[in-house]
């Protein structure tokens, strides 16, 4: 860090803020409007709208910096040091720049002071709303004198640039980047939190489910002067409260403040909170959770998550994408082989529990990086779901008789083509299929497993495989189970054919989910290279009758198709598309929606719900898309808003992490003038809402 920024660093306000000015003095003296130009570029600037908008709306614009390799920017408070982001806008007549929003920063010390940095290209939005008789079709120029410090770990350099955009007057597409920007900003928490002066500094307590994430989190206080910013932050856990012990700044004359504010940093990937606390009593006492913050462990922790992923694996083998895979297997056992049937029992298990273990990694990898994933993230891909509709499409073929595939083919005389690989083969494919859904006890289990250390978060996927592979693996190792099955004989066949009934329709599931994300062009992909693997299977049946080896041929085919599934469907697919289904007056999720209707003093329901989850769309039938349930909520004045995690949505996945939750269904309830939701449960009833609005009319 340079010499002049150490100089910066516990010196009080007004002293700091001298110092600043004269470092950005020759800004001022420094003429000559540039365009995206800058005199020096440690630190690249973009001025950016992130559409059109009509009179009177507001547009967001954002100022993405682009840092070079071991340079970086800061924060709005920069900590011990540093200069942040400062923008002299230049609008249309009647036009209004609000607030800078920044997004989460991190920390970096360096000789012992405490710096509030991004060491990564990163945005700052700005909302800016347009005049009120701005004409519609017309192009607005705006413009900003940007200043700013760029540092590495060893020098500063102050840097400035003319920043130049344009704002159309109209509608039109939006520019996608903005919703991965506005996902880094910190989401605003929904009750109030509060603090206390201590001997020491400031204790702040947090409202934060108990079973929330919380994984190495920092606070990053707004004010400059209260705290010691490089000092440790003592997290402990009380209940639903998350709570910080600050130390107070060195050499810092006692203060009073009125309200702190700031944003908890709640790990990597896991993204932040903006906190505004007023004066309370903040809980005594906690479970630690230590310097580097991580979720207390506890083995009745664990215990209690692998319960709940056992019992969440055994209710996925009712899915009707499961169900025949499973039943058709069962009865290959009933042939009566024992010997056998252990050995596929044990085959099938494995390639279960390894499936979910993959998948859990995989999950636990993205979330690491600071990807906003969350559980059953793989059908947020459109490229997934068209593999998922070739898989199904082959799946059906075979039961239909177009071809012989080992491990799932029954002859009459109760002969299996059933292998201990197959059995293998089959498990994987199960638990590839099953797995996205989520219903009751899995989902507060996956939960759990995102916040628990590496170790413990894959034996809950573990636990999982293994409920999936419960039903079959008994059937494998009771003889009498087996002995309830039906004896092997003509009907077999018979059966056989008819579960490609419902993997047909499974079939249809899924190109209905293509249609929801991609519109008609992913359908039409899906479509067109479904076709071509039922060709391809009937070809390589024919010629495998006939003695003819096909493997060479037919393997690099299949894995042709997959490709083409995976990264060509996508790019085919069209603009998503819409339905305009759900409770009258729904309105989609935001953040700022939630506080904007909170805000009406008038009760909410929050749902978060996906096209591809099966328990979400029986509840949406059951209890939610009811005449019933709309007209008890027009006459409770029921506000209801609609999170739709069909298609992945970095907004969506950090609320849900902050409620605990690692993926859908999601059901909340706030009732007028309550500082936190009631969580409903996951399996709805026809009364649970019109309940719930009758209740909540009676107590106003």
């Amino acid at each position: 860090m340079c010499a002049p920024e150490r100089q910066i660093a516990h010196l009080n306000v007004p002293l700091r803020a001298i110092v600043a000015a004269v470092w950005l003095l020759p800004f001022a003296l420094m003429g000559g409007p540039g365009v995206h130009a800058q005199q020096a570029a440690h630190i690249r600037a973009t001025l950016l709208a992130e559409g059109p908008a009509l009179p009177g709306q507001t547009v967001t614009m954002a100022v993405l910096m682009e840092p070079e390799a071991g340079w970086h920017g800061y924060w709005s408070n920069p900590g011990d040091a540093g200069l942040p982001l400062s923008l002299d806008w230049t609008l249309p007549a009647g036009a209004k720049a609000g607030d800078l929003q920044f997004p989460v920063p991190r920390t970096l010390v360096v000789q012992g002071l405490m710096n509030h940095v991004y060491e990564q290209a990163y945005a700052v939005l700005v909302p800016v709303t347009l005049p009120a008789d701005a004409r519609v079709g017309s192009t607005l120029a705006v413009s900003a004198k940007a200043q700013w410090l760029a540092c590495t770990n060893q020098i500063c350099v102050p840097e400035r640039a003319s920043l130049m955009g344009t704002i159309t007057v109209g509608s039109g597409a939006k520019d996608g980047r903005f919703a991965a920007w506005r996902a880094a900003l910190p989401a605003r928490l929904d009750q109030p939190a509060r603090f206390e002066a201590t001997p020491a500094g400031l204790s702040l307590a947090v409202p934060f489910p108990a079973s929330a994430a919380v994984d190495d989190p920092h606070f990053f206080i707004g004010a400059q002067g209260l705290v010691d910013y490089a000092a440790p932050q003592a997290f402990r856990r009380q209940g639903d409260w998350l709570i910080v012990d600050l130390a107070r700044a060195k050499g810092a004359l006692p203060e009073h403040p009125q309200s702190v504010s700031g944003v908890l940093a709640l790990g990597p990937g896991a993204g932040g909170l903006a906190i505004t606390a007023t004066p309370g009593a903040v809980p005594k006492g906690g479970t630690p959770i230590g310097g580097s913050a991580k979720a207390a462990f506890s083995w009745g922790t664990l215990a209690l998550a692998m319960l709940g992923a056992l019992a969440g694996g055994l209710i996925l083998n009712v899915m009707p994408c499961v169900f025949p895979i499973l039943s058709l297997k069962a009865m290959a056992l009933a042939r009566g082989n024992s010997r056998h049937a252990r050995a596929e029992g044990l085959a099938y298990s494995a390639g279960v529990i390894l499936a979910c273990l993959l998948l859990g990694a995989v999950l636990l990898a993205l979330r690491a990086g600071g990807a906003q994933v969350g559980w059953a993230f793989q059908l947020q891909n459109p490229g997934v779901v068209a593999v998922l509709v070739l898989l199904a499409t082959a799946i059906t073929a075979n039961f239909a008789g177009l071809y012989e595939l080992p491990g799932l083919s029954v002859s009459r005389s109760g002969a299996s083509a059933g292998t201990v690989g197959g059995a293998f083969g089959t498990g994987l494919l199960a638990a590839f299929v099953a797995t996205p859904c989520t219903g009751p006890f899995m989902a507060a289990a996956m939960g759990v497993a995102l916040v628990l250390p590496p170790l413990a978060s894959m034996a809950v996927f573990a636990a999982l495989g293994l409920g999936l592979a419960l039903p079959f693996l008994l059937i494998g190792f009771v003889p009498p189970l087996r002995r309830i099955l039906p004896r092997p004989g003509p009907w077999m066949d018979r059966f056989r054919r008819a579960m490609a009934v419902p993997m047909g329709l499974t079939v249809a599931a899924l190109l209905w989910l293509a249609w929801r994300q991609g519109g008609w062009g992913l359908v039409a992909a899906a479509t067109i290279l479904a076709i071509v693997l039922l060709a391809m299977l009937a070809l390589a049946e024919r010629q495998r009758r006939q003695g003819r080896r096909v493997t060479a041929w037919v393997a690099p085919l299949a894995l042709a198709l997959v490709a083409a599934a995976l990264f060509a469907a996508p790019r085919l697919a069209a603009r998503p598309a819409t339905e305009s289904d759900g409770l009258p007056g729904a309105q989609p999720f935001s953040q700022a929606t939630l506080d904007r209707v909170r805000a009406s003093g008038k009760p909410v329901f929050l749902y978060f719900t996906a096209d591809w989850c099966l328990s979400c769309k029986v509840n949406e039938s059951v209890a939610i898309d009811r005449e019933a349930t709309a007209k008890a909520f027009a006459k409770a004045g029921v506000q209801v808003i609609v999170g739709d995690w069909t298609r992945a949505d970095p907004a969506i996945t950090t609320f849900l992490t902050t409620q605990g939750a690692a993926g859908v269904p999601l059901y909340l309830w706030y009732a007028p003038g309550a500082a936190s939701p009631a969580k409903l449960p996951q399996v709805l009833t026809p009364q649970t809402l019109p309940d719930l609005a009758a209740k909540t009319q009676q107590d106003g």
